[in-house]
C-alpha cells in the first residue's frame, strides 16, 4: 500500500485505509472526518486526474462521478492499492 499523494496522473487505485477519526489524544480529526463524509472510504475506486505543477498540489481526484481537489496533507491520510487496468 502507498499514500494517495504518491500516485501519478491517471493512476487508478482502490482505497484501503483512511486514517482514524479519533486521534491518540481522543480528539476528532476534522480533516479525516470530512474525507469520510465526502466518500473517501475503504473499497472505493479512485483516479488521479491531475496534479499541480509546483509541488504536486492540488491533487485532482475522482471517485465515481465526483471530483475533489486535495492538498498533499489530505491525500497523505489515504492509503491505496494501485489498480492500473
Amino acid at each position: 500500500m502507498i499514500r494517495l499523494s504518491q500516485l501519478d496522473k491517471l493512476d487508478q487505485a482502490v482505497i484501503k485505509v483512511v486514517d482514524e477519526l479519533i486521534t491518540t489524544d481522543n480528539k476528532i480529526d476534522l480533516v479525516t472526518q470530512r474525507l469520510h463524509l465526502l466518500g473517501f472510504r475503504s473499497g472505493e475506486r479512485i483516479q488521479i486526474l491531475a496534479k499541480g505543477l509546483f509541488g504536486g498540489e492540488p491533487i485532482l481526484v475522482q471517485i465515481k462521478t465526483s471530483r475533489f481537489a486535495l492538498r498533499k496533507t489530505e491525500a497523505d491520510r489515504i492509503q491505496v492499492e494501485i489498480n492500473n487496468l
